[in-house]
Order: C-alpha cells, then structure tokens, then sequence
C-alpha cells in the first residue's frame, strides 16, 4: 500500500489510512479534545452542522525527541488556533468540517471512516487548497498526523512530527505536479 496522498483535483489531496479498530474508538480519536490533542490539535467541537470548531495546535508538543520546525514553520510550532465549521456529522462514519472561517483563506477537511474487520479504514479528504505550495504543506501534515495517530492507536511512539514532516515535504515537493 502507499501511503502517500493522492492529488484529487488541483486543489484536492486525499490520504488514506487502516487504523486499529474498532472504529468508535477512532471517532473518539477525531471528535474529542484530548485525544485529538494527542495526534493534531485539542479543542472542542460542537458535532451538529453549523457547530463550532476550534482547532488548538501544539505542534511542537506533539512528540518526544522532535526536531525544531524548519524556519518557515516556525510560526506553527508554538500555539495556533484554526476555527472552522462542521460541514456534515454523522457519527462514527463522517465528519467534515471548514479548515479557517475567512472567505479567502480556508479550505474543507472530510474524515470518513468505515469498519474492516477489527481495523477501521480512514479516509481523509482536504478540499479547497490555495496553491500548490499548500497542497504539498497539508499532505506533508496530514501525512505526518495520522502517523502519530496510527502509533497512538497501536500503543507505539511515534516518531518526530517536524523530523517526519520535513522528510514528507521534500517527498511531496516530488511527487505533487
């Protein structure tokens, strides 16, 4: 299997995962703060269409034994708040949420899951990408996340999220058109 993301459209990269189940417990994973915290950003959710996301990035807390961010990143190593809303919510098998709020400069994320035996198949979609430049940023990240979250869910130690980033960009740099 490959596990990089495949480019959907010019402004759509999707990644796929298979997740240790069963798939409540990825939910929970998606929806609730901490966990969440543990493998993207903590921060609540009101899981209605129209309810409030508010994404809190610790990226640099993420991982033991990390890299520091790559100078352009250095602004996202530290605290960073992402405010969307929930697009879709059908607990456990979708969610989709706006990625920012501003007309200009957020984008869409859907998270579907389906089961697969005692494993959970995770398919994660970002829509309404600006530029190339973002699209190879968010496949790094995302790319990089559900690696740390992979590891969370089987009781492993992920890796560096800036070190495994770094090294996804420079991959991504070559395989996104």
């Amino acid at each position: 299997m490959n596990d990089f993301g495949t480019v959907l459209a010019a402004d759509t990269v999707r990644i796929e995962r298979t997740l240790p189940g069963p798939i409540e417990r990825v939910w929970a994973y998606l929806t609730e703060s901490e966990k969440r915290g543990s493998w993207l950003a903590s921060g609540e959710m009101d899981l209605h269409v129209g309810g409030r996301v508010d994404l809190q990035f610790h990226n640099n807390a993420l991982t033991e034994n990390d890299a520091p961010p790559p100078p352009k990143y250095e602004k996202y190593g530290g605290h960073v708040s992402c405010p969307g809303r929930i697009l879709a919510c059908t607990p456990p098998r979708l969610l989709e949420f706006t990625w920012g709020e501003g007309p200009d400069d957020s984008s869409q994320v859907r998270f579907e899951l389906s089961p697969q035996g005692d494993d959970v198949r995770l398919v994660v979609t970002h829509s309404r990408l600006a530029s190339r430049d973002g699209m190879v940023s968010v496949a790094s990240g995302w790319h990089a996340h559900l690696g740390i979250l992979a590891d969370r869910l089987a009781g492993r130690t992920p890796p560096g999220f800036w070190a495994t980033h770094t090294r996804l960009e420079s991959q991504y740099e070559q395989r996104i058109p």
